[in-house]
């Protein structure tokens, strides 16, 4: 049997682990199909963009784990832990994948409350009298 591969992936507080092994192409999120698990067709494609990228749709089984965050950071969680294990997988698909920004980590957050402050930097409403 074949060693299934594994790799980490992270967006905002979204952390997902991602399992491949060779089989027919299903995403797995949580134990449900990933368009179940993400109904909105434009995060479904973020998942699926590793594998458009290289166009090696459907040779590929993967489990996700994913937790924290909202839909929009898990999806692109997972898209950056795919795009990390199919480098494991094959260093060659490195080049292609860091061109389509694939491999990039994305280190914005939210910037957290100040004390005095409303918000992150809003201030409260300013009375003169």
């Amino acid at each position: 049997m074949e060693k299934q591969k594994n790799a980490v992936g992270r967006r905002k507080e979204a952390v997902a682990r991602v399992y491949m092994s060779k089989g027919t192409g299903t995403v797995t999120v949580n134990d449900k199909d990933y368009k179940a698990y993400f109904p909105v067709m434009y995060l479904q494609n973020q998942v699926e963009l590793p594998f458009k990228t290289l166009e090696m749709t459907g040779l590929y089984d993967i489990v996700v784990n994913v937790q924290g965050g909202g839909p929009k950071g898990q999806a692109e969680a997972i898209k950056m832990a795919i795009a990390r294990v199919l480098c494991v997988e094959n260093p060659e698909f490195r080049p292609a994948l860091k061109k389509a920004g694939l491999m990039t980590r994305d280190s914005r957050m939210v910037e957290r409350k100040k004390f005095g402050k409303a918000k992150a930097r809003r201030s409260f409403q300013f009375s003169k009298r």
